[in-house]
């Protein structure tokens, strides 16, 4: 029984879940900063569904996005996204602060922004650029260029403000509400233990190293959650999108050192991989139609047929294996 069998069951990488709630919740949160690939994650983790469902529930509510773990954008079920935002948003804000006043984005003009954002949401979902143009026109000045947007709408995020709503054209994100948006809520008695309870169930086996560096929080408060022991494995292959959480969620990511590379060659970019027993044996992408893969070591093609017909049932696209 191998560890990284054993990891892709845990995450859900048999396919077994039969709707896109259950598969996030399950994989412990869904990596988000990619709005395609975020989709394509939910691929190999269920059966039956389409892009289309993932882009329903997103827009419905159902699953929610937002920056949590590491301060990165991930879709998480909506009924969690109020705890985790009140767990890692403290971090966060107190991680971005210099750099928002860099930006002009000083606590005084963030605490201006927050009840002018309310209003201007309420009811409604914008895209980043009519929010920001709508605050501006209610006295708060933002540059409207560069990085100050993004660090405006990640503070009120992390404030507890609003998130991520349904997906406009060519998934140009849109802004709510969250307290609009989401309206079931879970509190758990212990937030610390049961984010960690979570990780083992969807990481596991895992340690509190992986766990600190998955949650990005300090090793000695991971070090409170004992893991679980997980059993179940699973054998075959999976073509995984780009950034997908299998791939982030350890410390030292499943690919042989001399591979690294190839896999994430600098500046944040995490390549799709072809992922087999628990390791990254491969890279793979989509060129107009056509996937293209990028063998470390030998692969079997019958299962990366097999996936890639999958991928074209998942998006309603024609693809194919190039020779």
């Amino acid at each position: 029984m191998t560890e990284g069998g054993r990891r892709m069951f845990a995450q859900g990488l048999d396919g077994r879940h039969s709707t896109v709630l259950d598969a996030v919740v399950a994989s412990g949160g869904l990596q988000a900063q990619d709005t395609a690939a975020c989709r394509l994650s939910v691929r190999p983790r269920t059966h039956g569904l389409t892009a289309t469902d993932v882009t329903q529930a997103c827009a419905e509510g159902v699953v929610v996005r937002t920056w949590l773990m590491r301060g990165t954008l991930h879709m998480v079920a909506a009924r969690d996204v109020h705890w985790l935002t009140a767990f890692f948003g403290p971090r966060f804000i107190q991680g971005q602060r210099r750099r928002r006043a860099e930006l002009g984005l000083t606590d005084a003009l963030c605490a201006r922004a927050l009840p002018a954002l309310k209003e201007i949401l309420t009811g409604t979902a914008l895209s980043r650029a009519e929010v920001v143009q709508r605050l501006i026109s209610s006295g708060v000045p933002i540059e409207p260029r560069g990085q100050a947007p993004a660090h405006m709408m990640g503070y009120a995020a992390a404030s507890g403000l609003v998130c991520r709503g349904p997906d406009l054209a060519k998934d140009e994100p849109s802004y709510v509400l969250m307290d609009e948006f989401v309206s079931d809520r879970f509190t758990p008695a212990d937030p610390l233990q049961e984010l960690g309870r979570r990780y083992h169930s969807a990481f596991g086996p895992a340690t509190p190293e992986d766990f600190a560096f998955w949650a990005g929080i300090p090793l000695g408060q991971a070090r409170q959650v004992a893991p679980d022991a997980t059993e179940s494995r699973m054998d075959g292959l999976r073509l995984l999108p780009a950034f997908d959480t299998f791939v982030l969620g350890y410390r030292e990511r499943p690919v042989a050192a001399e591979f690294a590379k190839r896999v994430n060659a600098g500046g944040g970019l995490i390549k799709p991989t072809i992922v087999a027993d628990g390791r990254i044996v491969g890279t793979w992408r989509n060129r107009s139609g056509v996937i293209e893969i990028e063998d470390f070591e030998p692969v079997d093609r019958s299962a990366v047929l097999a996936e890639v017909a999958d991928l074209e049932r998942f998006q309603g696209r024609d693809l194919h294996l190039a020779d």
